[in-house]
């Protein structure tokens, strides 16, 4: 779930940014006793994300206006499906209509692709993750998507774990320290449940990544022979992350060599928004 604080945040902020002075159109034109019903349709297949946010919208918006949620996060829907109704004043439902949809659409297309990477490795043990290359400010929403697609959440900050990347290593490098000994220095100043990655780009790497107490090993950009002799080196003291390279084209190929983590930014940095509207009748 999605942390309320965040959540009605986050909206109000979008609907703060749609209407900072209130909706001309709406005010101007339809009388403040108009009534309306509306369906959210699916004009596409696909799996549904964020329905709280929907319904936070029309809520924030106007207190009066009901929302009934015909769709949990993670049903699969065909096109024509009505996902959700709402009710209420027609000004409120018009002036909170394009972000609660641009939010559904959002998410929802996330969902969808992740749901599409999930199938694709199923039955060989492999999880598809996603990354923190998520649109800033709406990383819970994207992050509660990819849950809601079947994928699993990496880190979700720069607080939360460690993940020593190449960046990282080339400053070590270029002091002269050796991986290993840099890595057990680390994690001495660590509290002793910080889980910590690290990032790989070549097979010689690994041997110091677990000599200097790495918990994860990602590999990152290896081929496909590569990352099988990867997992055969690693033998299960680590998990073994791989990155890179990855699409539906290549995912499966890419879990078959015994990884146990696949993580993918183009879960949230390339999934396109998905076609649902919502068909306002006025009473």
């Amino acid at each position: 779930m999605i942390p309320q604080p965040i959540l009605t945040r986050t909206v109000q902020a979008a609907l703060e940014e749609d209407a900072p002075w209130g909706d001309l159109t709406s005010t101007a034109f339809l009388p403040e006793d108009a009534h309306a019903t509306a369906d959210l349709v699916a004009r596409e297949p696909g799996v549904f994300s964020g329905g709280d946010v929907f319904a936070a919208a029309f809520a924030l918006t106007d207190p009066g206006i009901a929302v009934e949620l015909r769709a949990a996060d993670g049903y699969r829907f065909g096109a024509g499906e009505a996902l959700a109704s709402v009710s209420g004043p027609a000004r409120g439902i018009l002036t909170a209509e394009r972000v609660a949809l641009n939010f559904a659409q959002r998410m929802s297309g996330i969902a969808t692709v992740t749901a599409e990477y999930a199938a694709a490795v199923a039955g060989t043990g492999a999880r598809i993750a996603d990354t923190r290359k998520t649109t800033p400010g709406l990383r819970a929403f994207e992050r509660h998507a990819v849950r809601s697609g079947g994928g699993s959440n990496h880190r979700r900050t720069l607080s939360d774990a460690v993940m020593a990347k190449d960046n990282h290593l080339a400053v070590l490098r270029a002091r002269g320290l050796d991986l290993a000994e840099a890595l057990r220095a680390g994690i001495a100043r660590l509290p002793h449940t910080t889980h910590v990655v690290v990032e790989v780009d070549r097979l010689d790497q690994i041997e110091a990544a677990l000599a200097g107490g790495a918990h994860t090993v990602m590999l990152d950009n290896f081929s496909l022979d590569d990352l099988r002799a990867g997992v055969e080196r690693i033998a299960g003291r680590a998990l073994v992350e791989a990155s890179g390279g990855v699409h539906l084209g290549t995912v499966r190929a890419i879990a078959e060599t015994g990884v146990d983590v696949i993580s993918v930014g183009a879960l949230t940095h390339s999934a396109r928004a998905l076609d649902l509207g919502l068909d306002v009748r006025i009473d």
